[in-house]
């Protein structure tokens, strides 16, 4: 377990430059005939070998149908730099400009099925980043909502998925901490970055028996994947899935200076 250890790194923030789109209505299941095909097969082979080996920690031996046509259909090349493009089937997290990555395939498949996710459902996202993980969540679910603190990653998300015929995706620029209160309540969240503490705003803008998906714990300590339930009380249920490494969940600084300077 030690390689997939060192590998669970997950983080999906956003890219530059990127490779020309397609439409989202092209058939799922199997990779598509792109030029990486290949590499994409070998990409879901490597997160099946990985699904069985944490399978004890995360109570899933595989991922469903609905989760595996995803990741078969959402072209991981085009939401990396083109100078990365040759390496964007490899099942790690890869550099996309910024100081930042696009999380590990199997992180992202992982968390994924970890939601539970109908086709009428409403997700929030904290952490647009690349909008790879905002593509695949616009496979299986009704409306995502995405929220980036990064502008320039942002924009350059959101940009991609309109180019690639995600119209059920909206992208924000904010405090990832603040959540989407307007567009609340969401049947599923998913965070993409590690707090310290779950965000009670996020907890309020969960519907009864959503689920939340969260990694918890400081950079360069132990961190946990969790996956936690909202019951009728209001309050969450939390399971610890896996052990994993996430950069850190940050706030708006320029604001909270504004909040401290009483403007």
């Amino acid at each position: 377990m030690n390689t997939i250890r060192a590998t669970l790194v997950g983080v999906a923030l956003a890219a530059s430059a990127v490779m020309p789109a397609r439409g989202q209505n092209d058939p799922a299941g199997a990779p598509g005939a792109h030029p990486m095909t290949k590499q994409h097969q070998a990409m879901l082979e490597a997160i099946r070998a990985d699904t069985a080996e944490t399978a004890s920690w995360t109570g899933r031996r595989d991922l469903s149908p609905r989760v595996w046509a995803a990741m078969a259909k959402v072209e991981r090349h085009r939401f990396v730099p083109e100078a990365e493009a040759p390496y964007a089937y490899l099942n790690r997290p890869r550099p996309i400009g910024h100081g930042q990555t696009i999380s590990q395939p199997f992180i992202v498949a992982l968390m994924t099925e970890l939601l539970d996710l109908d086709p009428a459902d409403r997700v929030l996202e904290i952490g647009a980043g690349s909008g790879y993980q905002a593509a695949v969540l616009a496979e299986l679910a009704r409306e995502v909502y995405t929220v980036e603190i990064v502008e320039a990653l942002g924009r350059a998300a959101e940009r991609r998925l309109e180019d690639l015929g995600y119209g059920n995706v909206q992208v924000r620029i904010g405090d990832g901490f603040k959540g989407w209160p307007e567009a609340a309540p969401f049947d599923a969240i998913i965070v993409t970055a590690a707090p310290e503490r779950i965000p009670e705003t996020l907890v309020e803008q969960l519907k009864p028996g959503g689920r939340l998906v969260i990694p918890l714990g400081r950079q360069w300590e132990p961190q946990s994947l969790q996956r936690c339930v909202k019951g009728d009380n209001g309050k969450l249920a939390c399971e610890n899935k896996l052990p994993v490494a996430f950069v850190p969940m940050i706030r708006d600084k320029s604001e909270d200076e504004r909040r401290h300077l009483g403007r």
